[in-house]
């Protein structure tokens, strides 16, 4: 059990690290988002609904529905093309660019990241109108747009 413990706690990045992720999941509108090199990452900033619709009572709760929150990132982040047993999208897309905030709880970064197609993740997911900003966790983030 300490070997499997130890593995997934090497997938996620130490704070304040850059690394480089390529898309190839999609679990929901904030995450995880499953890279090629490792990581899964919990976008940082925004809360979506769970994949059952329903919302947590410690995080914003947006209107938009999970499966549209989770439909919008796949669409920033690639394009789809199936599903996986388990229910994620997979994808295929652009290596993004992150920046690590730490352990995003369980085995996922939190992470800021950037697309080479849409810039700032969070951003276009709040421009999407299918997620909140998460002010306990955005902070000092700003977009391009002044959001």
């Amino acid at each position: 059990m300490f070997v499997i413990l130890a593995s997934l706690a090497a997938t996620t990045v130490p704070a304040g690290k850059t690394f480089r992720c390529t898309p190839t999941r999609v679990w929901d509108g904030d995450g995880p988002l499953w890279c090629a090199e490792g990581p899964r990452i919990r976008l940082s900033g925004i809360a979506a609904r769970e994949t059952d619709d329903t919302c947590r009572s410690n995080q914003p709760c947006p209107s938009a529905s999970a499966q549209a929150a989770r439909g919008a990132l796949v669409n920033l982040v690639g394009t789809p093309i199936g599903r996986s047993r388990e229910g994620h999208v997979l994808v295929r897309g652009p290596t993004l660019t992150c920046q690590s905030l730490g352990n995003g709880k369980g085995i996922r970064t939190a992470a800021w990241c950037s697309s080479p197609r849409v810039g700032d993740l969070s951003c276009a997911m709040v421009a999407t109108g299918t997620v909140l900003r998460w002010k306990r966790y955005w902070r000092r983030h700003r977009c391009e747009n002044g959001m």
